[in-house]
């Protein structure tokens, strides 16, 4: 592990997965996103159109601010609505007088960003693929008064246990610790959503995952009171919509949460299956980082530009890695799907990895 202190040079923390499948990328087979493929469910989209016959009043945000507090066990004064999990990020940069951020990387990119929007200067703390980019909680500085870590950690899908990540609360301290994933992990093991015992404790939920809502922006923050208030201060009135306000309900009942549980053992499935294909081509030098816990997996593959460039020809986009600090160009995150999807982007990844003189010939 290693620390530095940066201005985001070297990386373009605002590149994300959906640009690999944009504009000419549009009519690929997306394995660069990281939302599950078969959502939203018919239920949620019926209950998000029933929403639209109240878009005249203005959003009340009482009723989900409510159903989450009761998902968590947690009164609604430690939960706050949010645009999307991103939006947190910048009302934490922006709201919260901090004077030595630090982010655990390789991780989502975008903590990073709104810091250094606000104004911070950013420390890193870089853990490394030789440990399996797992935390040491010796590696934060011991004067940082704000760190965040994923869990499960996007892109490298490793999930900390919950008590290494606990270590790390400090009186003084905000930890911020991005679950975005963690609804994806069978059981939700390692969870800290809902711990009223950790001093300094942010907890990001997004719903926009496993839901497939990107494009409806919604998620939460749990901390307590004191903090939620003071984001809350930060937010814009009315920042999440009555349909994303529709959609926060239903995706924290019981019946979804059920639905959830049981995509989530699928996704565990499916993983092993991506997995185990992938280990067929250790001889040409593809590398898993294993264990594997979340919806995708990070993967070491020689001349790995070119190779994305010819799953590109191929039909299959995969999302970059030398974009996440920690991470150099050999690297590709590859989102889960099912077996069917699999199977035939593996045939795709053998011709790209050692193409022909037609590659689409590989594949007839």
């Amino acid at each position: 592990m290693g620390t530095e202190e940066t201005g985001g040079a070297g990386h373009d923390l605002r590149h994300h997965g959906d640009a690999e499948v944009r504009d000419d990328g549009a009519a690929l087979v997306d394995l660069a996103v990281n939302v599950r493929a078969d959502t939203p469910p018919p239920w949620l989209r019926e209950e998000i159109a029933g929403s639209l016959s109240a878009l005249a009043a203005y959003p009340d945000g009482r009723a989900a601010r409510a159903a989450v507090a009761a998902r968590h066990g947690l009164p609604v004064e430690r939960v706050l609505l949010t645009a999307g999990a991103a939006e947190a990020f910048v009302l934490l940069a922006r709201a919260l007088k901090v004077r030595q951020p630090v982010v655990v990387h390789p991780q989502f990119t975008e903590p990073e960003a709104a810091l250094r929007d606000a104004g911070h200067t950013v420390e890193r703390v870089l853990l490394r693929a030789e440990d399996g980019f797992r935390l040491g909680p010796a590696a934060v500085p011991e004067a940082a008064d704000l760190v965040v870590i994923g869990n499960p950690t996007n892109p490298t899908s490793v999930l900390h246990p919950a008590e290494s990540i606990v270590r790390l609360a400090r009186p003084g301290r905000t930890l911020v610790v991005d679950e975005a994933f963690m609804d994806a992990v069978p059981g939700e093991r390692e969870a800290l959503a809902g711990r009223t015992d950790v001093p300094g404790l942010v907890v990001l939920r997004s719903l926009t995952k496993t839901w497939g809502l990107a494009g409806l922006r919604i998620g939460y923050a749990l901390a307590a009171p004191d903090v939620i208030a003071e984001l809350e201060r930060a937010q814009p009135l009315w920042p999440v919509s009555t349909p994303a306000l529709a959609a926060g309900r239903a995706c924290v009942a019981p019946r979804a949460l059920a639905e959830a549980g049981h995509a989530a053992y699928r996704i565990a499935a499916d993983r092993a299956h991506l997995v185990s294909g992938l280990a067929a081509f250790a001889a040409r030098g593809v590398r898993v980082v294993e264990p594997a816990e979340g919806p995708f997996v990070l993967v070491e593959i020689p001349d790995a530009s070119g190779v994305r460039r010819r799953l590109r020809d191929l039909g299959y986009a995969v999302r970059r890695g030398d974009t996440f600090p920690g991470l150099g160009a050999e690297w590709v995150r590859i989102a889960v799907r099912d077996r069917g999807t699999v199977n035939r982007f593996l045939k795709a990844l053998s011709a790209a990895l050692d193409p022909p003189a037609h590659p689409r010939d590989s594949l007839d």
